[in-house]
């Protein structure tokens, strides 16, 4: 008994697809295609100092990331979180997000 409603609701949905409107909505672009281009990728320059080095992350030519790596001790992240120039210590990209991973069945 399901079989066949389950064909009948595929044979009208595919029917009710093909009898509507062919044209394609105004305003689609074509997706480009390969990588992103070199103005597409943020802005990522290193420099160097006596105490380690410092990556600065840019976007649209505006700084919006840090990464300090000093010569001892573990690399840390100054992030612009609101834009307006305030800079917050982070010790990792990490949220803290976990989701969950429960087992449900194994075979």
């Amino acid at each position: 008994m399901r079989y066949p409603a389950l064909l009948l609701t595929l044979l009208l949905c595919g029917a009710a697809v093909a009898a509507g409107p062919s044209e394609r909505p105004a305003g689609l672009a074509p997706v480009p295609d390969g990588p992103p281009g070199p103005g597409d990728a943020p802005a990522v320059t290193i420099k160097p100092s006596g105490q380690g080095r410092v990556v600065e992350y840019r976007a649209n030519g505006k700084l919006y990331m840090l990464k300090v790596i000093p010569k001892v001790g573990k690399p840390y992240y100054l992030i612009d979180q609101k834009g307006d120039g305030q800079f917050a210590r982070q010790d990792s990209l990490d949220s803290g997000m976990r989701p969950p991973m429960w087992v449900i069945k194994e075979w």
